[in-house]
């Protein structure tokens, strides 16, 4: 078996498994959001979305990004099964992690009264992001315990911490909304995160690391290499928080709470069938790639392997909720939500360019290029933020959503240059070709999207989405192999016909 067909296999396994936990995750996201839609409104959902945005920006603040430098390190060590190297990082991660989630809680209580005045207008939510405090510690100590999982390549795991997380963090978020109300938001974000916090302490509790006893001095040197590497990946989830948060603040202050409201439901869900090829890509390419990172022809056809696979799975899902964007808004949100959905569809073609970049931002990562990736982050969020004014100024509520989609145009100009720079890397015909093909297909789904909006309309995206799966799976097979497909449909035969 040719070394790229067992690369492809490899991405195919590890995006199934971490799919698969997503679709579970997301199904049990949309019962939470549509209970919670139903309870608190549009304002309550934007409560979530602002309250997110700020326990995320304080969290990655103060965690120095030590969990994605933790990831890194114990990748590379994995590599070279340097045991304890391993011990030493992971021994030193977890007390860094408690010592940062300590300082997050500590920052974001103190400050609360003028981010509430900031954010809202006044400190009556000064209260709530007080106790949201809590949420940070969790969820800081949390994205330490999983750096374990994933830098350890444990994909099994982590695909199953991500589904009890959801499920506990369903069990203790709707109870807490149904008899509080708006109060009880920031409960419940912090009953869930708690949660979160706890699975991942258990599944990290599975992986044996060797015991190390480090004194002082050497608890330290090894925490500024964690902190030193982990500023570029703070810096870059710091200016995406940022300005996640800045756009809320934007959107609460020129349109209102409630387009703040549609505008998180949009967002949200023009992530969720993405997110299962983009959590793959943090899960385990990633790791692999780090182990690559200083073979540049390794490294670059690790990236184009990855691109193609991602492209074809994702293509379908864009131009499927291209089409059933009202549909999707009304089931999973209420009637209420309608104005969300020109948003979405804007968003949607934006979320196409996030499949295109997503593996070159990790190729700067994995290689090192702290500095140079911040810079690429620090331009895109600024632009961002400069579309979404000029958008909103024009198109309101909308431009929110055309910003999102003229950010990713130039993100993915921008980070093809930049790669291609670092390490000579070339997107390769076979690429070129499923990428060409989506984009005018994405395309064409958009404009049919606008002009039928009605029975028309969702036959021809129909049409186009089956077409779509179709061309999809032919591009699997042809990557993996047929026979590689025949014998895994042999392996699921028996399971269906038990089942039925």
């Amino acid at each position: 078996m040719s070394e790229e067909k067992r690369s492809h296999r490899q991405i195919v396994k590890s995006t199934s498994l971490v799919g698969g936990s997503t679709v579970v995750t997301v199904l049990i996201g949309i019962v939470r959001t549509k209970i919670l839609a139903v309870l608190l409104g549009p304002t309550g959902i934007a409560l979530f979305g602002l309250f997110g945005s700020i326990t995320t920006l304080v969290s990655t603040l103060c965690g120095l990004g030590i969990s994605s430098s933790g990831v890194r390190q114990i990748a590379e060590a994995n590599g070279r099964e340097d045991r304890r190297t391993i011990g030493r990082t992971v021994f030193v991660l977890r007390r860094v992690a408690i010592s940062t989630g300590l300082f997050g809680a500590v920052t974001l209580a103190v400050f609360c009264v003028p981010l509430s005045r900031v954010t809202f207008g006044d400190d009556s939510y000064a209260a709530a992001l007080a106790l949201l405090s809590l949420s940070v510690f969790f969820l800081t100590v949390s994205a330490g315990q999983t750096a374990l999982i994933q830098g350890m390549r444990r994909i099994r795991d982590l695909a199953t911490a991500k589904i009890v997380s959801a499920l506990l963090g369903l069990m203790v978020t709707v109870p807490v909304v149904w008899f509080l109300g708006e109060r009880g938001v920031a409960i419940a974000m912090v009953a869930a995160s708690a949660s979160a916090a706890l699975v991942s302490w258990r599944y990290a509790r599975k992986v044996k690391v060797q015991q190390v006893a480090l004194a002082w001095p050497e608890i330290s040197k090894e925490a500024r290499g964690l902190i030193g590497l982990g500023l570029a990946f703070m810096t870059s989830g710091l200016l995406n928080a940022a300005a996640a948060y800045f756009i809320r603040t934007l959107v609460v202050q020129e349109l209102g709470l409630g387009a703040a409201g549609f505008y998180h439901a949009a967002y949200s869900l023009s992530g969720i069938y993405v997110g299962i090829i983009l959590g793959a890509m943090g899960a385990d390419f990633y790791p692999r790639l780090t182990a690559v990172a200083n073979d540049n022809e390794k490294c670059n056809r690790l990236i184009n392997e990855q691109s193609e696979v991602g492209m074809l799975i994702a293509g379908p899902g864009v131009i499927a909720t291209l089409v059933l964007a009202p549909i999707i808004v009304q089931l999973l949100y209420s009637p209420d939500f309608v104005p969300a959905v020109e948003v979405l569809r804007w968003q949607i073609l934006g979320v196409l360019g996030r499949v295109i970049s997503w593996p070159l931002g990790f190729a700067l990562l994995a290689k090192g290029k702290g500095k140079l990736f911040i810079g690429t982050e620090f331009t895109a969020n600024a632009l961002h933020i400069a579309f979404v004014v000029l958008a909103m100024r024009y198109w309101g509520l909308e431009g929110t959503g055309m910003a999102f989609f003229w950010l990713y145009l130039f993100y993915c100009a921008l980070m093809r240059i930049v790669v291609g720079r670092v390490s000579g890397f070339r997107w390769t015909r076979s690429y070129i070709s499923v990428l060409g093909i989506y984009s005018v297909a994405i395309g064409i789904a958009f404009v049919t999207s606008h002009a039928y909006r009605t029975i028309p309309g969702f036959v021809l995206g129909g049409v186009a989405t089956i077409l779509a799966i179709a061309y999809s799976l032919h591009g699997l097979v042809r990557l993996l192999g047929p026979d590689y497909v025949k014998k895994k449909l042999k392996g699921v035969a028996p399971w269906l016909s038990q089942s039925t």
